[in-house]
């Protein structure tokens, strides 16, 4: 019988926690911020995606920098924070004060009028921010940045928030309603993009021979993304029971976007890991990655869904 002697690395001698355990352990304690952030109020929605997105742009950042590139994150970081109030002003305009209740006007007066205003400043904040990051270059090159072209780390910075923050950012534009907050439309977006990828791993472990994209990600195939594709749609027509008053046909069409555009998503972010060598975006979630490795599929998916629901309401 063997001894759990205790080791420099492990001076308590326990068997140190399975990744299996590790995964299933902090994905439930995950789901679980998951799913409360966005059931209990319009709030925790907004300040639990607010600082998702952030992480997820630091995360991006960091691999640019691994990369050779000095984008300026800490900067970035709090301008991200300011597209994703602008946007949550522009969209809960009108109805918010409605999905919140009367505690809205009683506790926070003129936060409101100061939450519709911030979208005006959003855009006053992007039209100047490229003067402000070329500046920013000047003052620390060549000294800090001899070798680099620093109007490419300009150009990091700002697809730095074209790419992650912006999209996550209009996840508030799919959670609002002519009504106020509906918890239950982002609860089916998360429900078509876990029905995405569960479909596409069942089906190619099953059935998988045909590789989609090999150089960029060798695991995925044809019949996994078949697979994926017909487990989305049967959850659109599920939807239904949660979202009784959306049609049928809305629901298919969000289930396509989603079963396409999810893991074209994931494409993209294994083709950034890959470009800079990393294995993962992240440590935050043991056993999971980052959480730019469990949101890139919103990356793609929310800017599509919205531009469906501009043109087709």
């Amino acid at each position: 019988m063997a001894d759990a002697t205790p080791s420099p690395t492990n001076p308590t001698g326990k068997k140190p926690m399975s990744n299996l355990t590790q995964r299933i352990l902090y994905g439930v304690l995950g789901a679980v911020a998951l799913l409360f952030s966005i059931w209990y109020s319009a709030w925790t929605f907004a300040v639990f995606f607010g600082l998702v997105q952030m992480r997820m742009l630091w995360e991006f950042y960091r691999m640019m920098r691994k990369a050779g590139y000095k984008p300026a994150a800490l900067l970035c970081g709090g301008i991200s924070i300011v597209i994703f109030a602008g946007v949550l002003g522009v969209v809960a305009a009108g109805n918010v004060v409605g999905s919140l209740g009367v505690e809205f006007n009683v506790v926070v007066g003129e936060g409101f009028d100061l939450l519709k205003n911030m979208s005006a400043g959003v855009v006053a904040v992007l039209i100047v921010l490229p003067v402000i990051l070329i500046l920013r270059e000047m003052v620390a090159w060549p000294r800090e940045n001899k070798g680099l072209a620093p109007f490419a780390n300009v150009g990091v910075a700002l697809l730095g928030l074209l790419y992650v923050s912006l999209p996550m950012s209009l996840l508030n534009a799919l959670a609002f309603t002519d009504s106020g907050y509906d918890y239950r439309r982002i609860f089916g977006l998360l429900l078509l993009v876990w029905c995405s990828d569960i479909g596409a791993y069942a089906a190619g472990k099953t059935f998988g021979k045909h590789k989609l994209a090999p150089k960029i990600s060798p695991g995925k195939t044809w019949e996994g993304a078949a697979g994926g594709f017909l487990l989305t749609l049967g959850m659109g027509w599920a939807l239904g029971f949660l979202l009784p008053e959306m049609s049928l046909t809305t629901r298919l069409v969000a289930a396509a976007v989603v079963a396409v555009f999810g893991p074209l998503g994931d494409l993209a972010e294994s083709m950034l890991k890959r470009s800079v060598d990393v294995k993962d975006s992240g440590r935050i979630m043991p056993g999971h990655g980052g959480l730019l490795d469990r949101f890139d599929a919103f990356l793609f998916v929310v800017p599509v869904l919205v531009v469906v629901q501009l043109l087709f309401g």
